[in-house]
């Protein structure tokens, strides 16, 4: 079917799809709002504890998720509302037919202003359908716009992770090229934003047209626009789509400020995001994690009010923590790094199981050279091992003896070493207030 798209059983086809394509339109945004509103939670919390824990690849996917959802969301709603009025529009339309202003008895300058401003109700109906099918469309369109904008950015990062710091190229080569790729990527973006914004403006000059077309075929494999131009460009042509496109953008721009709006109540605190000597974060107290099914920042603690003569101590697992590692013992490092998203399925083992028992051992030993405890002014010997906080977070707790201090207040300081120009030396990595009264 698809080669004989001239023919005019094809066309006849198109025509009584397009008359019937309100229906799907229905039924596809009612099940795709459904799901989106189950899904987006989970989703945003899944994004959050990937940033927390610093696991670049997941971020972004699950961030371009949060952001499609959001934007297919706003989007089919308001189709699902216009689509609403356009059927109620039409069972008026049955029973009352036109507009019959001379019915109305009206002075003749409201009759006029009126049949002007108003015009009529069939005009009005189908106003409404061109409204309804286009944003229907623009909403998935937006979702390729999101895409493009993040492997553009993609694009950049792997140039500078593949080509500026690979210490296995020459330092002038890799500087050479890998400069001068970023540098045609970002004025590749620049070019490709005003082309986008003027809608083909850059397509129409003669003289500048020939230098853009080059960046214009880079970039339709960067930003997969081959998929989709179709849809681009068919909007373009029509007057209505160009309107609403341009409608569509300060709409999502007032909607981004009114959503980060927030009532303040302090001049000097909004609320505890994190832990120090004078606020206390519900992310640094596993017991409060539990509760409310949030997510550790970094370090916590069992609870505020600490009654045993041990405080629990857990450290969240994140690829710094590994970093930290690497570079105190370099041995500890493999030729080839595993982190990231991978497959489950192994294929061939590559170490045995004593190598890698002794590769555990060793840098858990490092791990406690980097990372020490503090509480007060005082150092305390600690000892962490691999484990998991009552949340299922994967990490490495200890447990200190505190059964000496003081009843009251007291603050946790957990410290870590950095070798910075040669030297190693200790920085606070996290402070945790919490209460400790003798049982």
């Amino acid at each position: 079917m698809s080669s004989d798209y001239n023919s005019p059983a094809f066309k006849k086809l198109l025509k009584r799809l397009q008359e019937e394509s309100w229906q799907l339109e229905l039924i596809i945004s009612g099940f795709a709002i459904f799901g989106l509103f189950t899904a987006f939670g989970p989703i945003s919390e899944a994004a959050e504890a990937a940033q927390n824990k610093q696991q670049l690849a997941s971020t972004i996917i699950l961030m371009i998720a949060v952001i499609s959802c959001a934007i297919l969301i706003f989007n089919l709603l308001l189709h699902v509302v216009l689509r609403g009025l356009w059927i109620g529009a039409l069972g008026l339309r049955y029973v009352s037919g036109e507009i019959d202003y001379e019915a109305l008895n009206y002075s003749e300058k409201f009759t006029k202003y009126l049949k002007k401003r108003v015009g009529s109700f069939d005009k009005y109906v189908a106003r409404l359908e061109n409204y309804c099918s286009v944003i229907f469309a623009i909403s998935f369109l937006l979702i390729f716009y999101v895409l493009a904008i993040t492997f553009t950015i993609i694009t950049i990062v792997i140039i500078a992770t593949l080509i500026i710091d690979n210490d296995s190229l020459p330092e002038t080569l890799r500087t050479v090229i890998g400069v001068g790729l970023i540098l045609f990527i970002i004025l590749g973006m620049i070019f490709t934003f005003i082309d986008f914004i003027t809608q083909g403006w850059l397509k129409r000059k003669k003289w500048l047209s020939k230098i853009y077309f080059p960046i214009y075929w880079v970039f339709s494999f960067i930003t997969l626009s081959f998929l989709y131009r179709p849809l681009v460009y068919n909007f373009l042509d029509n007057k209505f789509g160009k309107r609403l496109s341009f409608v569509l953008l300060p709409v999502y721009f007032v909607i981004l400020i009114l959503t980060s709006m927030k009532y303040k109540p302090s001049n000097y605190f909004e609320k505890a995001d994190y832990s120090s000597e004078i606020s206390a974060s519900r992310s640094n107290y596993l017991d409060l994690i539990k509760e409310d099914n949030g997510l550790i920042d970094e370090f916590a603690i069992s609870s505020k009010a600490v009654t045993t003569p041990y405080l629990n101590i857990f450290m969240e697992f994140t690829d710094d923590v590994e970093d930290y590692v690497f570079s105190f013992n370099p041995d500890l490092k493999p030729d080839k790094d595993k982190r990231g998203l991978r497959s489950d399925i192994i294929l061939i083992n590559e170490n045995n199981w004593s190598t890698i028992t002794k590769k555990r051992k060793t840098y858990l030993k490092t791990l406690n050279e980097v990372f020490s405890i503090r509480i007060d002014s005082t150092d305390y010997d600690s000892e962490f091992i691999l484990s998991e906080s009552n949340h299922e977070n994967l990490g490495f707790e200890t447990f200190v003896n505190i059964k000496n201090l003081d009843e009251g207040k007291h603050l946790l300081k957990v410290l870590k070493k950095r070798i910075k120009d040669g030297d190693t030396a200790k920085y606070l990595a996290c402070n945790i207030p919490f209460w400790y009264f003798k049982d």
